[in-house]
């Protein structure tokens, strides 16, 4: 069993930097893919960026060139530097792990981006 425990969410000005760490309870060295995702209120869960076991990344288009996703498997955990916030970029930001075909999912840690 996996548990994501995710850190570093808060309140930051527009143009302004976060970092969000997600650490795992279990081995995810094998994961095929960690990340990150988010929702905005009233809308849907999207993906944010996720890594692949051998740390290609994929990223949403809206935040291509801001973000950074990195992961560590030696230390079971999967960080996403965000720079140049956006107020669009508000929202509850979950980590994100699939491992062997099952996916799992952390709490979440709320990013909030004044304008």
């Amino acid at each position: 069993q996996v548990q994501l425990v995710e850190s570093g969410g808060g309140l930051v000005q527009a143009g302004g930097s976060l970092r969000l760490s997600c650490a795992a309870s279990g081995s995810v060295v094998s994961a095929s893919s960690m990340g990150w995702y988010r929702q905005g209120t009233g809308k849907q869960r999207e993906l944010v960026a996720t890594a692949t076991l051998g740390g290609t990344p994929n990223y949403a288009d809206s935040v291509k060139g801001r973000f950074t996703v990195s992961r560590d498997n030696a230390k079971n955990t999967v960080a996403l530097q965000m720079n140049s916030l956006e107020p669009e970029d508000t929202g509850v930001y979950y980590c994100y792990a699939r491992l062997l075909a099952v996916e799992y999912w952390g709490q979440g840690t709320q990013v909030t981006v004044s304008s």
